[in-house]
């Protein structure tokens, strides 16, 4: 039975991705801390210096009465905060303003004497270390476009080793889960939680086989020990007189003959022991055999692109007739035998969980059976038929053995069956034969 499969975003692809992200966060960071460090400095040498400078300056004016170089009385452009310092001490400023050529600058002042005295300032262009800065910036974020471009594919190469290996973890669960009980991950390099996901995956299929192989052995034995109790009721049952206790009691043993003969071909299934006797055969006429075995009222139609179709109506219940010729759909190389199994299986739980009418429709290498009941329960369709399942209350009566020995059948034939639901009503089990 083939489900759909997700759509899914690569590990490898996320973890590099991931990797790029941190990459690109710890380089802001790194280049954030690195400026604004950088930016302090460049300010505390700047204020020292103007602090130096007016030192020297004032002292050399006191003495000579001269003004040093890049010493100011009074200057047109000095800050506000500077013009009228309440004593004689030295005072910094920031001043911001970008005027021409000028860049942001610390200023440093002092009165030359008492109050009401000059202030004799003196200016420190930073423009030069920032200038510094922004090619330290630059250098920075060259560094680390280089860092992501070597980071991102060392990443997307660990990211593919650990993808590998929980690749093959993945593949082993699936294996099982499609009924492999043999398989197995099997020893995984490194000793990290891959390989102890590895390593858990095979502990759980090994009990997962014991008991279910434990499970279709007893399964077996049931069946084969009830087959010839089962055979001396039916052989007595023909000692009766006629009557309606002795058809009643041959139903009900002929019913508990079927169903042992149902568990023993599953557990043959289960084992694995049956092969498929192929041969080429017509395979409308194949299909409506096996629709006529099952005695129910059946639409067949056989068609094929670009041949002709055909349309027939099913109205006896002991036969159902079929549109077209044998030629119409061709013919096919498969156990004819099994594939009988298989349609009529599908046809006969179609009439007891569905409504009419129910079509068998037969192409080049597909049988497609439709009833217009209510269609498939969602945990069916989503978990495949289990055996002795069955929603009974809803959907008519039975042992649940029906698609499941179907299903089986079909992976013995190597053809893929598929379970699904029509928009308008009813459920549809498609079965595609190998080519």
């Amino acid at each position: 039975m083939r489900r759909p499969r997700p759509s899914r975003t690569s590990l490898r692809w996320k973890i590099a991705a991931l990797a790029a992200a941190t990459a690109c966060l710890v380089a802001a960071a790194v280049g954030v801390l690195v400026h604004l460090w950088t930016a302090h400095d460049i300010r505390q040498r700047a204020e020292a210096r103007a602090f130096n400078s007016v030192y020297s300056a004032v002292d050399t004016y006191r003495r000579t009465g001269t003004l040093a170089d890049g010493a100011e009385l009074d200057p047109a452009e000095l800050p506000t905060a500077l013009r009228r310092p309440a004593d004689g001490d030295r005072h910094i400023a920031y001043d911001g303003r970008v005027e021409g050529n000028a860049g942001p600058s610390v200023w440093a002042a002092q009165r030359v004497g008492g109050p009401g005295s000059p202030v004799l300032a003196v200016q420190v262009n930073m423009s030069p270390d920032l200038y510094g800065l922004r090619r330290l910036d630059a250098s920075m974020a060259v560094a680390s476009l280089v860092s992501l471009a070597a980071a991102v594919p060392l990443a997307v190469y660990g990211a593919g080793l650990v993808g590998r290996r929980l690749r093959r973890v993945s593949q082993t669960a699936s294996r099982i889960s499609c009924g492999d009980l043999d398989a197995r991950t099997g020893p995984t390099k490194g000793r990290d939680e891959v390989a102890d996901i590895a390593a858990t995956v095979d502990l759980m299929a090994d009990s997962l086989s014991r008991r279910l192989r434990t499970e279709r052995r007893f399964t077996a034995d049931v069946a084969h020990e009830l087959r010839t109790p089962v055979g001396g009721l039916l052989a007595a049952a023909d000692l009766l007189p006629p009557g309606e206790t002795e058809d009643l009691l041959r139903a009900r043993v002929r019913d508990l003959r079927g169903l042992v003969e149902d568990l023993l071909e599953i557990s043959r299934l289960d084992a694995g022991v049956e092969q498929a006797v192929r041969a080429r055969v017509p395979l409308v006429a194949v299909v409506a055999e096996a629709v006529a075995r099952t005695g129910l009222a059946t639409v067949v139609t056989g068609t094929r692109t670009g041949t002709g179709s055909g349309t027939g109506t099913g109205t006896d219940a002991k036969n159902a007739q079929t549109a077209g010729t044998v030629e119409t759909a061709g013919t096919v190389e498969t156990d004819p035998r099994r594939l009988e199994r298989v349609v009529g299986n599908l046809v006969v739980n179609a009439h007891r969980h569905g409504r009419a009418p129910v079509e068998v429709t037969v192409g080049d290498r597909t049988v497609v059976v439709r009833d217009h009941g209510p269609g498939f329960p969602a945990d069916l369709l989503r978990d495949g038929p289990r055996r002795f399942h069955t929603d009974a209350t809803g959907h008519g009566s039975g042992h649940g053995l029906g698609l499941t020995i179907a299903l089986g059948q079909a992976q013995v034939l190597g053809a893929e069956l598929c379970l699904a639901n029509t928009p308008d009503g009813g459920a549809v089990a498609t079965l595609r034969l190998p080519t």
